[in-house]
């Protein structure tokens, strides 16, 4: 293991790279690309800009720095040449000769701070991912004017040097750090070592990996956010290093990980040997993230104002001018600990703001965050689950009063923390776009010019059809405390009273589901004349998808209605049609590898270098998306699907199955036989340790399979 210890600590990967890194971005968009335009980077006043000019037949776009030189990009494609880069697709066909800019067009913003990405995104949505996909990623953080991106990749593998100078053994440090599906919590100091033990080869990986990740991050400029020592250490650091902990309460079952007092001596001994082991993986950063006690409820005997004094003193010997950067969420970060450090030293991520959460006077806080800088954040999504879901007018509405807004003064920037990405782009466009948007604008009309942006076209079906989206599921009203998406009752557990399906989601009825039928039925009305066009093609299926579950509740509402009214012909027509539903939606998802579990599993499995790996893997992919952990955790500790996914694959092989043997059990009871109790967990095990094959590639056209799942559901279109 020494070897392997020393392999982590000195070995360089190189990575090929342009000089320019919008260079390389513009040719990764498509293959001579860059020759259609003029790059400028220019300082202009203090304000972060981009601005659009024409020169000869190509287009100039000028900027202050590379990042707003990408926004600046990205603005054009969108609004000039109408594409449109999301996750369902990084690369376009750009035309010989691009749209001209008639005008030049400049946009400024004083929001220098743009930061991305929450540590549950990492096992959520990234667990799996290999370089390439990593390189889309930075990308589309350029694009979107990010500059400042939480960076844990290769996490593990300083606390393996840590833990291993600590004098832990191999096997001791493997069962501390958690699998590659659990990472997020692990870091945040909610469990230890679920999903492991990792193999060595994993560590290898994660450096090689993080390496790369941070060398593009840099050439872009941007200033990655490290994670920071905040005190933790094993449960066990006491005993075995006779260590002054703060023991902490169960997280959902889980024994966390302690932590050391900060008036222990050993504290910036322990800290200093942290900040050591990553800077010679990684370097130095100019921001620390630390979160003490998240999600805890309790701080054990802490002393939080030492404890605040003692971690920013460790990170200042690291670099004086670095800023510790918390998480604003719940009773996080604590008044006490944060209200004798320096302005300036400390920043806040306020996670959702569009809610008006942490920032504004409320549940928690009297003052927003007192001296302390914060950032405007946008979290959206839980569990990185599928589902239309956004809170339109109250993101404008709570962003633009922030502006303004006395307990908002010393707002410095916007964030993206979502637990899980790749869904739902229409808000993180929105989003996005604000800080270079000096006044609050109409709703609808940007939602028209992102339908161009999007799909290439000005087309009044297809506007009509967002319109209804917009004013509807994408507009969450402040009345409900609705968190993420709207959930499938397919994934529902099976019961007389299914309605939300994950723990804490808060779901709500907020729009009507006619109104994501309609939309659906709008968009499958001009399906035909955007066949091939790859955005319209994702979005037809989501949205279809949305109505199909939409519409499974009210059948299921009728089944359940069927069986308490005794109506025993009733219930095996509607029980049926629910079943079929649960089918059809199985094969629309199949249409886009998006919506595929198999493109999860296979991604899992990809990164083994044994068998023994690859099951490893795959068990942590399946295992995080249906019970999330054992027993306790997942029955008692509410995390049993609270990551579920409506996905092609799990869909007809694990929810069918559960909805099938419990709707049965429903027709013995109308028979006279006693009402059973499921072991829904014992009914999930053999699903998640299954290792039967799921594949990635599609199956059918999206186009004429959303039309013919619709008629079945609906009728007509």
């Amino acid at each position: 293991m020494k070897k392997l210890i020393g392999f982590i600590v000195m070995c360089l990967f190189p990575v090929v790279a342009f000089a320019n890194p919008i260079t390389g971005l513009l040719e990764r968009i498509d293959k001579g690309a860059s020759k259609k335009f003029v790059i400028e980077i220019k300082k202009d006043g203090l304000e972060d800009y981009f601005e659009l000019s024409q020169s000869g037949q190509k287009i100039k776009v000028c900027g202050n720095n590379y990042i707003c030189v990408a926004t600046g990009i990205n603005w054009y494609l969108k609004y000039y040449a109408g594409i449109h880069l999301s996750w369902n697709g990084m690369k376009a066909k750009l035309p010989r000769i691009l749209p001209p800019v008639k005008q030049p067009e400049r946009h400024e913003t004083t929001l220098k701070e743009r930061y991305y990405l929450n540590y549950c995104t990492f096992s959520y949505t990234m667990a799996f991912w290999d370089w390439n996909r990593w390189q889309q990623e930075i990308d589309w953080m350029a694009l979107h004017g990010i500059n400042m991106p939480l960076d844990i990749v290769g996490e593990e593998c300083v606390w393996y040097n840590l833990l291993h100078r600590l004098g832990y053994t191999k096997a001791e440090i493997n069962s501390f750090i958690a699998g590659p599906a659990f990472v997020a919590w692990w870091a945040m100091g909610n469990l230890e070592g679920w999903g492991g033990p990792n193999p060595d080869s994993w560590y290898v990986f994660r450096l090689s990996l993080g390496k790369k990740i941070l060398d593009r991050m840099k050439a872009y400029g941007m200033r990655p956010v490290f994670p920071g020592y905040a005190g933790m250490v094993p449960h066990n650091a006491g005993k075995k290093l006779h260590l002054d902990i703060a023991e902490l309460p169960l997280w959902c079952g889980y024994h966390r990980p302690s932590v050391l007092q900060p008036t222990d001596r050993s504290f910036q001994k322990i800290a200093s040997m942290y900040y050591q082991e990553q800077e010679k993986l990684f370097g130095k950063a100019d921001f620390y993230s630390m979160d003490p006690f998240h999600e805890s409820g309790q701080t054990g005997s802490m002393d939080l104002a030492s404890a605040g004094k003692a971690i920013m003193a460790a990170m200042k010997k690291v670099n004086p001018k670095a800023v510790w950067v918390a998480q604003g969420w719940q009773e996080n970060p604590r008044e006490a600990m944060m209200k004798d450090l320096k302005p300036g030293d400390f920043l806040v991520l306020d996670l959702e703001s569009e809610k008006l959460s942490g920032w504004y006077p409320g549940k928690y806080r009297k003052s927003g965050f007192g001296q302390h800088d914060w950032l405007f954040c946008m979290l959206l999504n839980f569990g990185g689950r599928v589902g239309l879901y956004g809170r339109m007018d109250e993101l404008l509405d709570h962003f633009y009063l922030a502006k303004t807004h006395p307990s908002a003064a010393h707002l410095k920037g916007i964030g993206l923390t979502p637990e899980g990405i790749e869904n739902n782009p229409v808000m993180y466009e929105l989003m996005t776009e604000l800080p270079w948007r000096s006044e609050k604008f109409d709703k609808i009309s940007w939602v028209n010019d992102y339908v161009f942006a999007r799909y290439g076209v000005r087309d009044r079906t297809i506007q009509k059809a967002w319109k209804l989206l917009a004013d509807g599921i994408y507009n969450c009203p402040a009345s409900s405390d609705q968190e993420g998406p709207h959930e499938s009752i397919f994934c529902s557990l099976p019961s007389l009273n299914s309605f939300q399906v994950s723990s804490w989601s808060r779901m709500q009825n907020y729009y009507d589901p006619a109104s994501t039928e309609e939309a659906a039925r709008l968009m499958l009305s001009v399906a035909d004349k955007y066949k091939g066009n790859n955005n319209f093609e994702y979005d037809l299926v989501d949205i279809v998808r949305q109505a199909l579950a939409d519409h499974a509740r009210i059948v299921y509402n009728r089944t359940v209605a069927d069986f308490k009214s005794f109506d025993r012909k009733s219930f095996n027509q509607d029980s049926r049609q629910f079943l079929n539903l649960l089918l059809l939606q199985d094969s629309l998802l199949g249409t886009r590898r998006e919506f595929r579990v198999g493109t999860w599993i296979q991604s899992a499995r990809k990164l083994g270098a044994t068998p023994e790996e690859k099951d490893l893997y795959e068990w942590n992919a399946r295992v995080q998306i249906i019970i999330w952990g054992n027993r306790t955790a997942a029955i008692d500790g509410g995390l049993r699907e609270y990551a579920h996914k409506e996905w092609n694959g799990v869909l007809r092989d694990f929810y069918y199955p559960r909805w099938k043997a419990y709707l049965r059990m429903l027709g013995n009871v109308m028979d006279g036989k006693p009402m059973g109790n499921p072991d829904y967990y014992a009914m999930a095990e053999p699903w998640v340790k299954a290792h039967n094959t799921y594949a990635s590639t599609v199956v059918g056209s999206p186009v004429d399979v959303a039309k013919g799942v619709f008629v079945k559901a609906f009728g007509s279109y």
